[in-house]
């Protein structure tokens, strides 16, 4: 396994710049997934780390070594595409194993590859299966097989469950991270989608517009979002925001509550900011400091979501258990401060208060 290291990257696609100045260091081992909105140029970073999109400026060392300027060949990756691109014509061992025999290697070398990963992937009863006799599943198997079969010191994946209905990506996606813990490659995975990114990451980069906007594990990212984009990109449903002002106390006013969020800082002052509040950090309770008015509830299965109108603005909690709840029913809830973040509405970056606690009161 190797590392990779970007540094100062730049690449610009028809007269566009789409990465600018992009520095990132991707350790040994690790599961990286590049997470972000469809443009926001996390597959053109892949393909240039692969060799298949060229850079503009910057660099892109891999296992210590510069490789720039070097042929996708000569990088040492391995890399699944979103498209299966598997040879109708060829089995699955001959789809697993065509890269290996044109690069020469022995034929014992290969058959103890394919079948050492045909093991891991279970398609060992199925390598004399042609793709159109295979579901979809099996195909992306097989195509990640194909990857791993190379032996690389990096692994690339770009969105390569996108394709697969819901309990296949689950359950791709759960084989995926045994295979990591397995294997402990390190692996570059591209996804739109946040389900993914949580479950498989050791880290998560966040971006947009070609802008790395943070870089944490999945715990870090979501409890601690450095700025309101990322705040509402994670989430199902999304983080509620409240704009309001935070006084000298600490005290946050916005909306329909007060919330005290500790001391604002050595300065003191009062200033304008957004609470972002994740729905499942809203508490239902009798006696709680604040009140609103149902106005939707969604069954989820094991939990429902609810949605409540607090002084004309719209939040949504997470309600656990069978408790009888219907639209228009006038419910009191609770905020836990300490899980709350605030964010400046003009930067849209993240600031913290000392001393954060759970209080709560009404705006009368």
């Amino acid at each position: 396994m190797s590392n990779v290291s970007l540094k100062k990257l730049d690449i610009t696609l028809g007269g566009n710049a789409i990465i600018r100045g992009l520095d990132l260091e991707v350790e040994e081992g690790e599961f990286l997934v590049l997470l972000g909105p469809s443009g926001c140029g996390k597959s053109t970073l892949l393909h240039s780390i692969a060799g298949l999109t060229e850079i503009s400026g910057g660099a892109i060392e891999i296992g210590g070594k510069d490789m720039s300027r070097t042929d996708p060949s000569g990088r040492g990756i391995g890399m699944v595409f979103q498209s299966y691109a598997l040879y109708p014509t060829m089995t699955v061992e001959k789809n697993m194993s065509f890269g290996l025999r044109i690069a020469g290697v022995a034929k014992t070398e290969i058959k103890r590859r394919v079948d050492r990963v045909a093991a891991m992937l279970h398609l060992g009863d199925l390598l004399d299966r042609k793709p159109a006799a295979l579901s979809g599943g099996q195909r992306q198997r097989v195509a990640i097989g194909r990857a791993l079969v190379r032996e690389a010191g990096v692994y690339l994946f770009d969105e390569p469950l996108s394709n697969l209905d819901a309990k296949l990506r689950t359950d791709l996606r759960r084989e995926l991270k045994l295979l990591h813990q397995q294997l402990g490659a390190t692996m570059i995975y591209v996804t739109h989608d946040q389900v993914e990114a949580m479950t498989l990451a050791s880290r998560i980069v966040v971006m947009r517009g070609g802008q790395v906007q943070q870089v944490g594990t999945p715990g870090e990212v979501y409890e601690r979002p450095a700025n309101l984009f990322v705040a509402g990109f994670l989430g199902a449903p999304a983080m509620n925001f409240i704009e309001g002002e935070v006084d000298a106390a600490g005290i946050f006013a916005g909306g329909c509550m007060r919330l005290a969020m500790g001391r604002a800082g050595a300065a003191g002052v009062a200033r304008k900011a957004v609470l972002g509040v994740r729905p499942e950090h809203i508490s239902l309770v009798p006696g709680g400091a604040l009140q609103g008015r149902v106005t939707l509830v969604e069954p989820m299965g094991a939990h429902r979501v609810v949605w409540l109108d607090c002084g004309g603005k719209q939040l949504s909690c997470i309600l656990q258990g069978s408790r009888a709840i219907a639209p228009d029913d006038m419910v009191a809830f609770d905020i836990d401060a300490q899980r709350a973040s605030l964010f400046d509405p003009d930067s849209g970056k993240r600031f913290d208060l000392a001393g954060a606690s759970s209080m709560l009161a009404m705006t009368l």
